[in-house]
């Protein structure tokens, strides 16, 4: 068995009438589930494709699309009436306890101290972290906040690339250099007035997908208000190899080229 990966949801920026916002399941062999981001409508998806009280949390950044449906995994973790034994591995950005804690508190100003569930890790870029048998390394992209993108590698050398929210930068290209599927954003079609070091056009997408030579281009947080068949046509024009624009509960085999 490969690596797999399942959208839990590719809403970007919002929740979306078709999907949740974005969360990803990465399953692989003698590996505990994975699940990179934790937005809106995460946690019901996750409940068709694996336990929640099992999973392991990968968080790119901290907007709320992007992990503000964590405060209901720490419920489920906590009171289900087979609670987790073991507590999860989280990582995310520096700032992660206290955002969280803050967000899953019952009193405003006080901190959830969810490290009963989760032990809390913080992401060092470029610096590779071990889960099972594959390899994570985090790097700082381009976007407001502290966020990073993921290249995760299984022992035969298959590896999957998630931009996490970015703008356009070496650093994205860096990171998804020969990837078997690159999982990149797309949050709007190109034009000279998008605000920069932000999101992604499908333009850019493409043309990182073509620079760093991946396998496989995954189109992804594409908003409601963004035409899907527009930005799958920018990114089609800059990058020639296959090109999808996923939807929810679609699963993809990530096999060594």
């Amino acid at each position: 068995m490969s690596v797999r990966i399942t959208v839990l949801g590719c809403s970007g920026s919002v929740v979306g009438p078709d999907s949740p916002a974005s969360g990803y399941l990465v399953s692989a062999p003698d590996t505990p589930p994975l699940v990179l981001d934790f937005g809106g409508g995460v946690l019901g998806a996750l409940q068709r494709h694996a336990d929640p009280n099992a999973v392991h949390v990968l968080l790119s950044h901290l907007h709320a699309d992007h992990c503000l449906d964590l405060p209901g995994l720490f419920v489920w973790r906590r009171y289900h009436p087979s609670p987790a034994q073991e507590r999860g591995v989280m990582y995310g950005p520096a700032n992660t306890w206290a955002r969280l804690g803050a967000a899953s508190s019952p009193e405003g100003g006080e901190i959830d101290d969810f490290s009963d569930i989760f032990d809390i890790r913080h992401w060092t870029d470029n610096q590779a972290v071990q889960i099972g048998t594959l390899s994570v390394t985090p790097r700082l992209v381009c976007h407001p906040t502290e966020s990073y993108g993921m290249r995760i590698t299984d022992p035969s050398g298959a590896t999957l690339v998630y931009s996490g929210d970015t703008g356009y930068c070496e650093t994205l290209v860096d990171l998804a250099r020969g990837a078997d599927v690159f999982l990149c954003e797309a949050s709007w079609t190109h034009s000279p007035s998008n605000p920069p070091k932000l999101h992604l056009s499908g333009t850019e997408a493409g043309r990182a997908a073509a620079q760093a030579g991946v396998g496989e281009l995954l189109l992804t947080h594409i908003p409601p208000w963004t035409s899907r068949e527009d930005v799958i046509s920018e990114a089609k024009a800059e990058f020639h190899g296959p090109v999808h624009a996923v939807v929810c509960n679609e699963t993809f085999e990530v096999t060594r080229s």
